[in-house]
């Protein structure tokens, strides 16, 4: 199982230690994306910075429209379709070290995402089903879909 992580609000007045755990998951924009491995140690993570970022179980059709969209090679290139089918049959098989496969078939780990069409919910700042933050569990798949 994997999750898709991504970061809703700024960070201008989060504590250092929120700000460190958010490079270390390297989520350093609003409306970046990034994949990680369902493990405790980033579980962890993501509930330390729950009050700045979403996530969820991904699936696997928005995973592959996420890739061919918004996957990107060095220079901010574009992966063709070829290369999107090769990254998505990759990360179905790997368990850990998302971040460090990506890099290796030459993509970058971060997706950069667009504000969602529709907006988000009156209230941010609160935790999801009443705003927008904190784990969303198979519903960041309709988040991602509009953001993609």
């Amino acid at each position: 199982m994997m999750f898709a992580v991504i970061k809703i609000r700024g960070t201008v007045t989060a504590r250092k230690e929120i700000i460190d755990t958010l490079k270390m998951l390297r989520l350093h924009r609003k409306h970046h994306c990034v994949l990680l491995p369902d493990n405790p140690t980033v579980r962890g993570m993501l509930q330390k910075a729950k009050d700045y970022i979403t996530w969820g179980e991904i699936s696997d059709e928005v995973m592959k429209k996420l890739i061919l969209k918004r996957g990107r090679k060095p220079g901010n290139k574009r992966l063709t379709e070829e290369e999107a089918e090769k990254v998505f049959s990759e990360l179905k098989k790997c368990t850990s070290g998302v971040s460090r496969l990506l890099i290796s078939l030459g993509v970058k780990p971060v997706f950069r995402l667009t504000p969602p069409s529709g907006g988000f919910k009156k209230s941010i700042k609160q935790h999801y089903p009443r705003g927008e933050l904190g784990y969303r569990g198979e519903k960041i798949n309709e988040l991602l879909v509009r953001m993609i």
